[in-house]
């Protein structure tokens, strides 16, 4: 068994409360959860507004479709997010 962890730190720039920043993370959360079926949460700088980071688990029977998994969900994150992401982790447990 794999776990596959994706950290994603996000730059919401045009965020001016808390609540224009929680649409913005809501959305991407959604997103990722239906079109990938894994857990996703905002872990850190909650009380932040132009800043989210995300963590995205995985877990699979074997390593290269969990870190295949990942990856396409670390793209599908830049390619769509409505957010600048300023740094991307990847970690395979």
């Amino acid at each position: 068994m794999t776990i596959g962890l994706l950290k994603l730190d996000l730059l919401i720039r045009g965020a001016r409360s808390l609540k224009e920043k929680r649409r913005v993370v809501k959305s991407l959360k959604d997103r990722i959860r239906n079109r990938f079926n894994c857990s996703i949460a905002e872990v850190d700088y909650l009380d932040e507004w132009q800043r989210a980071r995300l963590a995205v688990c995985v877990v699979a029977r074997e390593g290269r479709f969990a870190n295949t998994q990942i990856n396409e969900i670390a793209r599908f994150a830049v390619a769509t997010s409505g957010a600048e992401i300023a740094n991307v982790e990847i970690e395979m447990l």
